[in-house]
């Protein structure tokens, strides 16, 4: 597969990460998150 169709992977910081977390928790919908930040479900799974 040529590497210009792959999507490049994304690296977040723990800040970020802690962000969102917060957000989740403070009772922001998941599905408004993922769609907001463009993010990967799985991503807030974790």
């Amino acid at each position: 597969m040529p590497e210009s169709n792959r999507k490049r992977r994304r690296t977040f910081t723990a800040e970020f990460k802690s962000q969102i977390v917060l957000l989740y928790q403070n009772g922001k919908r998941k599905c408004d998150i993922i769609n907001e930040y463009d993010i990967a479900p799985s991503l807030l799974d974790k």
